[in-house]
């Protein structure tokens, strides 16, 4: 790929291309090269934190590999009440952190309504930007929470293959999943989407399609995560997703989405504590999303098993390791405004 200007060419990668990259390990040096250049170039060396708050372990759904799914009576389950998620959002803030992620599995019982007043509240006490991670919902409820405030909204589409969609989803589909997506994009949110690598029955062909999918979307975020077993779920037997593979979808992504924000993710610490976060950062992300979930709660919120807990230190310690610097602000999208026409010229660069 050698003299190939970055700008023309990995803007339109080629199915074959994603392949052999995933395939061949013996390539993942020039890969993560790649990747840190289109990183380097669309985004900086800035790392945004963002920090998280995971306020209700209830779900209606029952995702095959989620250990928050309804089915899982072994779970203690906790809501956490709205004066607790504001003094949260606050300690975020005093920290210098510009955004706060709001995730919880798909819980009604936090109706439109007070969702909108915590939306209110937070923006009122701060200039946090305001991500949520909620799930599904019905469209009035995105309207609504955008006119409230809210900033950002995060959606993985987990995997482009709509038949391992709704084979891990009962009573659900890829296709309501994209066109929600692109509802909250039309709805004026910086949107999020993602896929897992490792699911049981997931193909190299799939993950090709997701690294596709995501070029197409031209997403403001996206998180590739692995596959991680959790010990009360139909898949409590299955073999966790590749580390390897899952830092290749991730340079991947950044190579054909260029500047969406991409995540250093729990997941990826969780199966590597020591340099789970470097390794990510090298890959391409510049993102790191400390859990200010409080203590009581947070091993109960066992999306997988194994979860490591990241801090504010612990990020600024990776960021610091890898010679990259902390961001300041909110950290928006770099999507808003962007042109690729008028930057090909400054991409022979890159050559």
């Amino acid at each position: 790929m050698k003299g190939i200007c970055i700008s023309e060419h990995f803007n339109r990668m080629e199915r074959n291309e994603i392949a052999e990259f995933l395939k061949q390990p013996g390539r993942d040096y020039e890969l993560f090269r790649l990747a840190g250049e289109v990183r380097r170039f669309w985004c900086g060396d800035e790392v945004h934190l963002r920090g998280i708050i995971e306020f209700s372990n209830h779900c209606c759904r029952n995702c095959f590999y989620c250990g928050l799914r309804r089915e899982n009576t072994k779970l203690e389950r906790f809501r956490m009440a709205p004066e607790e998620i504001l003094h949260l959002s606050a300690e975020i803030a005093g920290l210098g952190i510009g955004t706060v992620v709001l995730q919880s599995g798909d819980d009604f019982a936090y109706d439109r309504s007070t969702l909108c007043s915590l939306i209110k509240n937070i923006k009122k006490r701060s200039d946090l930007a305001v991500t949520l991670s909620i799930g599904e919902r019905p469209f009035d409820d995105y309207r609504a929470f955008r006119d409230a405030g809210a900033d950002r909204y995060l959606l993985k589409h987990e995997t482009a293959s709509p038949e391992l969609y709704t084979r891990l989803h009962p009573g659900q589909s890829l296709k309501s999943r994209l066109d929600t997506l692109r509802f909250l994009r039309n709805l004026g949110y910086q949107t999020g989407a993602g896929n897992i690598v490792g699911l049981p029955g997931q193909t190299i062909e799939d993950l090709c399609d997701d690294v596709l999918l995501l070029g197409e979307l031209e997403p403001d975020m996206a998180s590739v995560g692995p596959f991680i077993p959790q010990r009360s779920t139909p898949l409590a037997g299955e073999i966790p997703g590749s580390l390897e593979t899952t830092l290749r979808v991730l340079a991947l992504v950044r190579i054909v989405t260029r500047n969406a924000h991409m995540p250093a993710n729990t997941a990826v610490a969780s199966l590597d504590a020591a340099s789970g976060l470097e390794r990510a950062l090298q890959a391409g992300a510049n993102v790191i999303m400390p859990d200010f979930t409080p203590e009581c709660f947070r091993g109960r919120y066992t999306i997988y098993d194994g979860k490591t807990h990241i801090t504010p230190e612990r990020a600024n310690a990776a960021i610091a390791y890898e010679g990259r610097v902390t961001g300041k602000g909110r950290g928006d999208s770099l999507r808003r405004g962007f042109s690729l026409a008028t930057t090909a010229c400054d991409m022979e660069t890159l050559r």
